[in-house]
């Protein structure tokens, strides 16, 4: 059966060499059903002739100043498609996106549309690298657009790193992905606690939660409807999520237990503090003393107290460690028996806490998969497929028949 059958795409193609991918892209996407329109760029045709796409379409395929008789063809475009892909995406292109200007049919379309828009950058590895370049993406990424890839391999140039489009299989394949997780509710916690010592002065951590809210757009993107309760950090508001946002761990138990009842999916993601103040100081506490003792409490267990709910979902959790990782990760899988945990090696350089980067560590009961380091959006790109290949097909397969 085709699984894109009645979708809408409107292929958007730039002037990159991964352009000679685009006829096979084509042809894919109507194999799987979809509706598919085609938009190139005037650096496009440098790459790929127009008569091939439209040998492999079977109609005419549009060019960056054809916007018809009635100089409305962006209007149309833009409302006919479901989606809007732009594969390959030049850093170029990254840059006119980020910064809203409308030079031609594609542009036009971009501005003009409610559609889902799905972007596959290509280009050298330095060239993504950039500052400028990195700054476009999040900016894109903070304005709900998704970035799919680039592959890491060799570019035709001779370099080796990031900058490959992902091939045509690939992102088909992600298209028809795209709702894997239609109708499940995922709950997910992010970023620190912060526990009051008087009223200038907290406990907490160096969580940023960049991973949290990369995992959010990850669920969000395979098609759930995502609940994000996120502790007190510096990062926007991921479009199209229910963002609640809390400061201490029991404001956080709080907002997750009014929602677990009615979630599939419950990640662990926040850095918890384990410990509060026994009592908050009214005024500021003046210094006097050399020193001072700070009677702490312990903080309830979030991860637990949802694993023990009596409407349990598939529950996950994290571990930050600094040393015997896997030991003390398993430990908790089992102690709090959850159904999966994440291991996050902070001790290492250049990963985790207050990075863009992360390394993680993927456990079960009976499996483990090692997540390189690489991007945070790419490392929960990665962990949401493991979850739905590996943990909830699992459940579905041992669920009694009806």
């Amino acid at each position: 059966m085709a699984k894109l059958m009645g979708q809408k795409v409107l292929l958007g193609i730039t002037g990159g060499i991964a352009a000679y991918k685009t006829p096979e892209l084509v042809r894919q996407l109507i194999s799987e059903g979809a509706q598919v329109q085609v938009v190139l760029s005037r650096q496009a045709v440098q790459f790929v002739a127009p008569l091939a796409l439209q040998g492999v379409l079977g109609a005419p395929v549009f060019l960056a100043d054809d916007e018809g008789p009635s100089g409305m063809r962006h209007i149309e475009l833009a409302k006919w498609a479901d989606r809007i892909l732009i594969a390959p995406a030049t850093a170029n292109r990254l840059a006119m996106m980020a910064h809203g200007r409308a030079e031609d049919l594609l542009g036009n379309c971009l501005l003009a549309t409610k559609a889902q828009i799905i972007v596959c950058p290509a280009m050298n590895q330095q060239m993504y690298q950039a500052a400028s370049t990195q700054v476009n993406c999040e900016t894109l990424r903070r304005r709900g657009i998704h970035l799919w890839g680039p592959a890491w391999g060799e570019q035709a140039c001779g370099d080796v790193g990031p900058g490959r489009m992902m091939n045509p299989e690939q992102i088909v394949q992600r298209l028809i992905g795209n709702q894997r997780l239609a109708g499940h509710h995922v709950v997910l916690t992010a970023g620190p606690t912060r526990e009051p010592i008087d009223p200038v002065r907290f406990i907490s951590n160096r969580s940023s939660g960049k991973m949290g809210y990369a995992l959010a757009e990850a669920f969000r993107d395979a098609g759930a409807k995502v609940t994000l309760i996120s502790g007190p950090v510096k990062l926007t508001s991921p479009p199209m999520l229910n963002v609640i946002r809390v400061e201490t761990a029991q404001q956080m138990l709080e907002a997750v237990l009014e929602q677990v009842a009615q979630a599939d999916i419950f990640v662990g993601v926040a850095a918890v503090a384990d410990y509060a103040p026994a009592q908050l100081a009214t005024e500021k506490i003046k210094k006097s003393a050399d020193t001072m003792t700070l009677n702490l409490k312990r903080n309830p267990d979030i991860l637990a107290s949802v694993a023990s709910h009596p409407h349990r979902p598939l529950c996950i959790g994290f571990a930050a460690e600094t040393h015997n990782g896997l030991a003390f990760a398993r430990d908790k899988l089992t102690r709090k028996k959850l159904d999966m945990i994440a291991l996050n090696e902070v001790h290492q350089p250049d990963i985790g806490f207050d990075s863009d980067k992360n390394a993680l560590t993927l456990i079960t009961e009976t499996q483990t998969k090692i997540l390189t380091a690489k991007s945070k959006q790419a490392i929960a790109e990665e962990m949401v497929d493991f979850i739905i290949e590996k943990v909830i097909s699992k459940q579905r397969a041992v669920e009694p028949a009806l």
